[in-house]
């Protein structure tokens, strides 16, 4: 069950929101997020009770990016095990609420495994769970902590491709704090080339068919005094051909071993251009966002989101619940063609930024190169 509570809109850094956290009052343990359906006009917060409750706000996008999802999912499954439900159940529904984003399913195995083994060793359902939350905690820790590095690689790369400065970035979606443990992917490249004097202008899509560009990537540009304006999807072009743009920067809900990236629909025709105009396409993302078990993109499933949301505006700040709620501006009974992601040849990326270094040029022998790496030092 979820249950929805206002937060005071004082002023704090978008890295200082509370997107996800884990608390125990005394009547349960619950999982909070910040209803991202409700921003930019309010914060409210989710209070999520079970897990079905947690799958529900997937779904709707009151908790949406790649990373942070992970990291939903694993609370997911340590939620189920401190209140009595059945986990195997509870990680089946989870890692199936969105099916293209891979860090759902790897947070979920990842508190589910750390249940597992604890209950085979001490046969403690207390144990068991107290080691899924465990998961979950140290995922959240890690997320944030990938977070610093990837900002930091990605800039290094920008200085490298850029050497004269003042940065004209473009993004696309939301990549910022309100998807992770930390200040982001590919927003917290920008915001570190803010810090440090060399973003010169943040060009924002407002990404149809959510506006998570407009409501959230703006929100959170705002909140940090960056130079930005929005654009909507199909100015992109206007401002390539005008040579008003030196880098597209992008997040990934699923790379493949072949290097192709899936990300939020509107992404793989601003390769198109950028490879056009001679422009660098740079995705960041973490490794756990990178899957060996997808070959290439063609392997990768698209999820189909309801065709309302395209031929509706909703009318209110909320989660959109169906057909019929929001203002039409298409004719009743018209099909809608809404996937939530395209996928990006490798052929198209100039470099994938990951908390472990970069690949350019993006090829399956230098992505498996990079994880294993890592693993490496890992495990060392």
């Amino acid at each position: 069950m979820a249950d929805q509570q206002a937060r005071s809109g004082e002023d704090r850094r978008p890295g200082e929101i509370p997107v996800i956290r884990w608390e125990e009052p005394p009547e349960g343990p619950v999982v909070i997020l910040l209803d991202q359906t409700r921003l930019p006009v309010e914060e409210v917060e989710l209070v999520c009770t079970d897990a079905s409750a947690l799958v529900e706000a997937i779904r709707s996008l009151a908790v949406r990016g790649a990373p942070v999802l992970g990291i939903a999912g694993a609370y997911g499954v340590a939620l189920a095990a401190a209140r009595g439900f059945d986990v195997a159940e509870a990680a089946g529904v989870l890692a199936g609420a969105r099916p293209t984003a891979v860090n759902l399913s790897v947070g979920v195995r990842r508190a589910r495994a750390a249940h597992q083994a604890e209950l085979a060793r001490t046969g403690d359902p207390t144990a068991a769970a107290a080691a899924a939350l465990a998961a979950a905690r140290a995922l959240h820790r890690e997320d944030a902590e990938a977070s610093t590095r990837m900002a930091a690689h990605g800039l290094a790369l920008l200085d490298e491709l850029l050497p004269a400065g003042g940065h004209r970035v473009l993004t696309h979606c939301n990549t910022g704090s309100l998807v992770s443990g930390g200040e982001g992917t590919a927003f917290a490249v920008a915001l570190a080339a803010h810090r440090q004097g060399r973003l010169r202008r943040l060009w924002v899509d407002e990404t149809r068919p959510l506006l998570q560009g407009a409501r959230l990537t703006a929100y959170e540009a705002a909140r940090s005094g960056m130079p930005y304006t929005l654009l909507t999807d199909s100015a992109a072009g206007s401002l390539f051909a005008a040579g008003e743009v030196d880098a597209v920067l992008v997040g990934a809900d699923r790379i493949a071993a072949d290097g192709s990236v899936a990300n939020k629909v509107g992404s793989y025709p601003l390769a198109v251009l950028a490879r056009y105009h001679h422009v660098p396409f740079i995705v960041v993302a973490p490794l756990t966002t990178v899957d060996p078990g997808t070959p290439d993109g063609a392997s990768i499933e698209v999820e189909q989101r309801p065709g309302f949301e395209v031929t509706e505006i909703s009318a209110h700040q909320g989660p959109v619940t169906g057909p019929g709620t929001g203002m039409p501006v298409a004719p009743l009974g018209t099909q809608a063609y809404n996937p939530a992601f395209d996928v990006t040849p490798p052929e198209l990326v100039t470099a994938i930024v990951t908390e472990a270094g970069a690949v350019s040029p993006v090829t399956t022998e230098a992505l498996a190169e990079l994880c294993a790496r890592a693993r490496r030092v890992s495990v060392g």
